[in-house]
């Protein structure tokens, strides 16, 4: 590589509209570049990579993210696979339940320094959590305001007036000064990701230990299988995705029926059904779908939640919606 690659970290919590953005950005970009972006997911099933998989970036994705394995070996590997291709831009989605530091620490270290140039980190939010200590009490949630050089409140026309000012009230307790600029549906100027970049710190890192299936190979769907599941938790969130094989159709109608009526924090889906391939995306009780132009692709879904909720039952509503006696498994 001849010159270093404008990097940038674009980060938030569940549900803020990290991918949104990204696909809002790529759209943007100018037409002569090629960019690249990293996604890496606390769920063990991929699902933002197939979302941006017709965007015309190279995706890279690392799925079953936690604090611990963020930065990790697989985003090492997966970052040095996208800087090979000589990007104009790299963009990074870290999970929105991990610690962003770490990621930031990786690319800062002598492996990546000579070769990523780090450029604005945008942090999304929502100005409505801040009147909640679910988030509020989150460690995460605040780390990842503390590293922003903008932070980006999506959403803005859902929150009400006495919510955003209850936002900048946080903020400024917990001496939290990075510009705010308000958006909806992830709309913002892509200039925005080269106006500010903060000073380096020492980027301290705790240490977690906590076996991850991040460390371990990505799976793939074994030929004698219709399906595989696969579960994950830490900082108190529990997951479990869902991966079917190509030949599976669900039933749109009720598909959407059930998700619009599946109680998670969290829920994300790209699945082959009798109306063609579409993303599902739940989060704050809203259900968003969108066509996408995929085809022989493998439906997946993840589920994110505070509970553990009866994946069993869950798994056996969706083979359902497929419309067939699907058995075989992995867990």
């Amino acid at each position: 590589m001849s010159r270093k690659t404008p990097t940038n970290i674009i980060t938030g919590f569940l549900g803020t509209g990290k991918t949104t953005t990204i696909l809002e950005l790529l759209k943007a970009k100018p037409e002569n570049e090629n960019w690249a972006v990293l996604v890496n997911e606390f769920g063990e099933i991929g699902i933002d990579g197939a979302i941006m998989s017709d965007s015309g970036a190279l995706i890279k994705e690392v799925p079953g993210g936690c604090i611990c394995c963020t930065a990790g070996v697989p985003t090492s590997v997966a970052i040095t696979a996208l800087l090979r291709s000589n990007p104009d831009r790299l963009i990074i989605e870290p999970t929105g339940l991990g610690h962003p530091k770490q990621i930031m620490a990786t690319l800062s270290s002598a492996q990546f320094s000579p070769y990523i140039e780090l450029r604005s980190t945008l942090t999304l939010t929502d100005a409505r959590y801040f009147d909640n200590e679910k988030y509020t009490t989150n460690q995460n949630f605040k780390q990842q305001l503390e590293v922003a050089d903008i932070i980006i409140a999506n959403k803005s026309e859902l929150a009400a007036k006495a919510q955003v000012a209850t936002m900048h009230d946080w903020l400024q307790s917990q001496n939290i000064h990075s510009t705010v600029i308000n958006t909806t549906r992830g709309d913002i100027e892509p200039s925005l990701l080269d106006r500010f970049v903060k000073p380096s710190d020492d980027m301290d890192i705790e240490e977690h230990h906590h076996h991850h299936a991040a460390l371990e190979p990505q799976f793939q769907l074994p030929p004698n299988q219709t399906h595989i599941r696969k579960e994950n938790k830490g900082q108190g969130y529990f997951s479990c995705g869902w991966l079917f094989g190509a030949e599976i159709t669900f039933d749109f109608d009720s598909l959407f029926s059930m998700l619009s009526d599946l109680t998670a924090d969290r829920v994300k889906a790209v699945m082959n059904t009798d109306k063609g391939c579409y993303a599902f995306n739940k989060a704050d009780g809203v259900l968003s779908v969108n066509d996408l132009s995929l085809e022989g692709f493998e439906s997946r879904i993840e589920v994110i939640d505070t509970k553990l909720m009866p994946w069993d039952q869950l798994e056996e509503i969706l083979l359902n919606l497929a419309g067939g006696d699907n058995t075989n498994h992995t867990k």
